[in-house]
């Protein structure tokens, strides 16, 4: 009788001892929680500001990049231009077309190359 009655009285005993020791882990788990869920939120906000950011500056460049191409088409106008005077005989034009080329900026001069027939097929080749 007395071995039933401690038997009772640690079955009675456990379940508060299991009850305590979950509430001790939640605490943790749920600090653990909120600081990943508070930090994923601030990444989010960051990333977001960031891609904004970017796109302000991205707008930005548009302006400068539209001003560019405005500038570079002008160029290849004038060295166009330059190249048609070089090439009717002009001896100044003639001269900033050597120097463009020299830097690499101006067009390669426009050669007129007899056309060159390829060997025949049927030659043979010497043997090794």
């Amino acid at each position: 009788m007395v071995d039933e009655n401690d038997n009772i009285v640690e079955r009675e005993q456990a379940p508060e001892h299991s009850a305590v020791a979950q509430s001790a882990l939640t605490l943790p788990f749920i600090i653990t929680l909120v600081a990943l869920t508070i930090y994923f939120a601030f990444q989010t906000l960051q990333l977001a500001i960031e891609r904004n950011n970017l796109g302000l500056v991205k707008a930005n460049q548009d302006v400068a990049i539209q001003e560019a191409q405005k500038v570079q088409a002008q160029f290849k106008t004038l060295v166009t231009k330059t190249g048609e005077l070089a090439a009717q005989g002009h001896a100044g034009a003639k001269m900033v077309m050597e120097e463009l080329q020299k830097r690499g900026l101006g067009a390669a001069p426009e050669t007129n190359m007899p056309e060159t027939k390829a060997p025949p097929k049927s030659e043979t080749k010497p043997t090794k």
